[in-house]
């Protein structure tokens, strides 16, 4: 049976009209778990229309810590039938649980948005992210079954596989984190596989890990594909919560199911459409697990423009860093994505870089380590300082901060299998924070 979807359909006065009683019963349930108890005294009736989950409380990751392990469980347990765990990437992980129903209609978040980007089930689907605890392969595997492609289970790692099995069963659909990508272009280039003439990949969905539109183009160039940002977290249920269509042009918020709120950090005030602001979420379906105004962290846009494909859906913009992610370098405010986005403008800048951070004589000092295109890196020590002072030029431009730069060669800095380690602030005792 082929996957269709009404909820796209919706018109804006029908998704206000279904987010105003979906959070009525959202409400309702929320006060059946020991968190939310006492702390929810807002009638149902009182909330009208979307704008009025203002009188409700934001919920923070503290909070969640603190009610570890079944604090925010709102479902009696023998309904409960999947229990997923955050990374703990900002500290302590989290659980979060799905009854039967939360699971289905979270493959069908992720199922919309596959089909927007043109998916059918004539495609081989590939999941290359991990299975298990972290939400991005299950999430995928079961809307890849759902939109009735042949779907591939292969987890994330073993690169050798990975591209065997792309050339031995055609895959045309890949779910895979962004920087991970980058790694297998590179064992095709040292393969001698050319990507765009020797596999049959069209459409990419990238997540887990924030990334620039420009380095979503290397990816894109580099496979001859269609790379859609997909953006998820484990509280809501994982990846699915908002996608790109086929304009690429902002990722759609599955309003019927999630509340958006995009609000200043600081006076928890909301901004106006195309302002940065932190993306707050209501879970509107939730069973399980159901979470009132959670903040995410995450920074974006409430794009304020109608998108071309004709979707009522609000889009934000592709996440442009965390508020937990903010570096301060002798007192600049710094986003390893504005690294990322000045190196990927960069010609003969290769796939991969890393931040370190330290503060000799205590003094920050950022060095930038960037690996270089191969036909970039030369013996020519002349052209290699020329270069390096472009880079750094590039850098202080966009950070108004000037950096150390330190050339290497393809393939020389560490890469793992999962989310890519960017940032090593050796001010906080070496610690390493993943980019995502």
């Amino acid at each position: 049976m082929q996957y269709t979807d009404q909820g796209i359909n919706l018109t804006r006065e029908q998704l206000d009209e279904m987010q105003v009683e979906l959070l009525r019963e959202t409400l309702q349930r929320a006060r059946l778990s020991p968190a939310y108890e006492g702390k929810l005294d807002v009638a149902p009736e009182d909330l009208r229309t979307p704008d009025d989950i203002r009188k409700l409380p934001l919920t923070s990751k503290d909070d969640l810590r603190a009610g570890m392990p079944e604090g925010f469980l709102a479902a009696p347990k023998r309904e409960v039938v999947r229990m997923h765990y955050s990374s703990g990437t900002t500290g302590l992980a989290t659980s979060v649980y799905h009854t039967r129903n939360d699971l289905r209609w979270w493959a069908e978040c992720v199922a919309r948005g596959m089909l927007a980007a043109g998916v059918t089930a004539d495609d081989v689907f590939q999941n290359m992210m991990g299975y298990g605890l972290f939400t991005g392969g299950l999430g995928f595997h079961y809307a890849g079954e759902l939109m009735g492609c042949m779907t591939i289970p292969a987890s994330s790692g073993n690169t050798d596989r990975q591209i065997h099995l792309m050339q031995t069963f055609g895959s045309t659909v890949l779910h895979v984190i962004p920087s991970y990508a980058l790694r297998v272009l590179h064992l095709c280039e040292q393969q001698g596989i050319d990507p765009r003439r020797d596999l049959q990949v069209r459409i990419i969905f990238v997540g887990g890990e924030p990334h620039t539109d420009q380095l979503r183009r290397r990816i894109e160039d580099g496979f001859g594909a269609k790379t859609y940002n997909c953006y998820g977290l484990s509280e809501m249920c994982g990846p699915g919560v908002a996608m790109e269509c086929a304009e690429q042009e902002g990722l759609h918020v599955c309003e019927d199911h999630f509340l958006l709120e995009v609000l200043d950090p600081k006076t928890i005030e909301p901004v106006e459409p195309g302002e940065t602001g932190e993306i707050v979420l209501t879970t509107l379906r939730r069973e399980a697990m159901p979470l009132i105004r959670y903040r995410t962290r995450d920074v974006a846009q409430v794009l304020p423009d109608p998108c071309p494909c004709g979707s009522q859906h609000r889009r934000v913009s592709r996440i442009l860093g965390r508020t937990d992610d903010m570096l301060v370098i002798k007192g600049v405010n710094v986003y390893p994505m504005q690294i990322e986005r000045a190196l990927m403008d960069i010609e003969e800048v290769g796939r991969n870089y890393l931040i370190e951070i330290d503060r000799p004589a205590d003094l920050d000092r950022l060095t930038v380590n960037v690996e270089l295109a191969q036909d970039a890196f030369a013996d020519n020590m002349r052209e290699l300082n020329a270069l390096r002072e472009r880079i750094v030029r590039r850098l202080s431009s966009e950070l108004d901060v000037t950096p150390e730069v330190e050339l290497h060669e393809p393939g020389a800095l560490p890469v793992g299998e999962g989310k890519a380690v960017r940032v090593v602030d050796k001010r906080k005792r070496g610690q390493a924070k993943n980019h995502g």
